[in-house]
This record gives structure tokens, C-alpha cells and sequence, in this order.
């Protein structure tokens, strides 16, 4: 689903990916309270509201996460969605090194040569085309410091997400009120995609941590690959961005880093 899901935003290219993330704020909201309930966590969340430490740290977490979500939304929307895949391919390396500069956390030395092929990736694209990829580096190092942020949390992946969305939704509120809008120029199609950006947003990321609770660690980290691979897909066979030989040979060279990552995984 995280694969596919950029084609669900170029159904909405006539909005501004500021009112986009907007509504997916509000909306995702919605959702993650549908699921809050289902679920019977809804007293675990009004707990986790009443302590000062666990906001404190999900405003933080849900201000990178806009952050991602806003970067993510504006490159699918104009034609980067190359370096958006290229950017969640990076992003578990970017994760490994975070992991060993801040929580201290030891390498092995095939995890050290992963990352090095990240490195030399990044230097070929910055030194082919002349500027840094600075869409994938962005979204890599937002992710990565989302999920070192959220690893200091004290809730659970379900509460800590629908904090998330209740810290954002007010500001996302007040901007859809303040702002001019293609909301009321919208025809009924689009109010509905609109909706649906809330689920698109909650029922992946619910998905995602139920699998996480059952399945080992490498398995996981294999299975995250499909997310940019999808979007690597699109972004070359349905929207044509071009893939010329430099970008391709970047890309190769951070697959191997991975492929030796993944081997990392399996053999701990």
C-alpha cells in the first residue's frame, strides 16, 4: 500500500500539497480514532494525553512526520518521485547510523559497508548531476529521526499516532479555515479523496505494526523495501521520470548496500 500510494496522490494534483497534508491531518484523525476504538484503546489514549512527557516527545515526532509527509506529497506532485523512492531506500541505513551516533548502538561490518555504499550512492548522484539529492537526503533523515524520536516514547505505535494527529489536526484545522482553499470549488469525487486520505494514511501504518509484533526483524526489513520499490516502479513505467545511467548506477550501488544490510539482518 505504501507502494501504490503516490498514485492516489496525482489523483489530487489540482490541490496544493499544503491543503493535501492538511486534510490528512484532519481526516487521518478521523481514521486513527475509528481504529482507537475498534481496537478498545481509547482509555489508553486519554492516559497517554494526560502526561506532559508523552506529548512533549509525540509533537516532536508529528512535526517530522508533517515534515515527511509534506516533502513526500510536494515530490509525487511534481515529478520527483525518483528521489522520494530514492530517499525511503536510504532511509534504513540513515536509521543503522542514527542508532550507532545516538542511542550508541554497535555496527557489524557488513552494516558498515552498507552504509558506505549509501555514501558512495549519494556521491554519484551529487557528482553527476551537480547538486545533492537533497529531496532523498531529506526525507531519509526526517524518517530516520521519526523513528528515534518515536523509539523514546513511551506508547504504543497505535496511541502514539493518533497523539500525533490530534497535536497536528488543530493547526491543520485553523490553516483550512484561514486559507484560501479548492475545498469549495471541489466536486464531490475530490471531497471524497479527500476523506480518504486519513485511511490511507492510518491503515498501512496499522497494518505495519500488527505485522511487526509477529514477524522477525529481517523479514521486516526485507518486506520495507517494497514500499520504494513500488514507488521506483511507478515513478519510471506510469509517470516517466527519466532514469538516466548515473541515476541508475546510484541506485545500484545503494541495492547492493542494502542487499548486504539485509544479509546483516539475517544472519543476527
Amino acid at each position: 500500500m505504501w507502494g501504490i500510494v503516490p498514485a492516489y496522490w496525482k489523483l489530487l494534483s489540482d490541490i496544493a500539497p499544503v491543503e493535501l497534508i492538511a486534510n490528512r491531518a484532519v481526516w487521518g484523525l478521523l481514521a486513527f480514532a475509528l481504529i482507537a476504538a475498534v481496537a478498545g484503546r481509547l482509555e489508553d489514549l486519554v492516559t497517554a494525553l494526560r502526561e506532559p512527557r508523552t506529548l512533549a516527545v509525540m509533537a516532536l515526532s508529528g512535526g517530522l512526520l508533517a515534515i515527511n509527509w509534506g516533502l513526500f506529497v510536494w515530490a509525487t506532485l511534481r515529478g520527483h518521485l525518483l528521489d522520494a523512492s530514492l530517499g525511503y531506500f536510504i532511509n534504513p541505513l540513515v536509521s543503522v547510523a542514527l542508532g550507532t551516533l545516538v542511542l550508541r548502538e554497535t555496527l557489524t561490518r557488513l552494516q558498515w559497508i552498507a552504509i558506505g555504499c549509501a555514501l558512495v550512492g549519494v556521491g554519484i548522484l551529487t557528482w553527476r548531476t551537480g547538486t545533492v539529492p537533497w529531496i532523498a537526503l531529506l526525507l531519509a533523515s526526517t524518517f530516520g529521526l521519526y523513528g528515534l524520536v518515536r523509539k523514546t516514547a513511551s506508547v504504543d505505535a497505535l496511541v502514539g499516532s493518533t497523539i500525533e494527529t490530534v497535536l497536528l489536526a488543530p493547526v491543520a484545522v485553523v490553516y483550512l479555515a484561514t486559507s484560501t482553499t479548492a475545498l469549495g470549488h471541489a466536486d464531490g469525487a475530490t471531497h471524497a479523496l479527500l476523506v480518504g486520505t486519513g485511511f490511507i494514511t492510518a491503515v498501512p501504518l496499522v497494518l505495519f505494526t500488527s505485522a511487526a509484533k509477529r514477524l522477525p526483524l529481517s523479514t521486516i526489513g526485507m518486506l520495507q523495501y517494497l514500499a520504494p520499490t513500488g514507488q521506483f516502479l511507478l515513478a519510471v513505467l506510469a509517470y516517466g521520470e527519466p532514469l538516466a545511467l548515473d541515476r541508475l548506477a546510484a541506485f545500484g550501488v545503494i541495492w547492493v548496500g542494502l542487499a548486504i544490510f539485509t544479509i546483516g539482518l539475517g544472519r543476527r
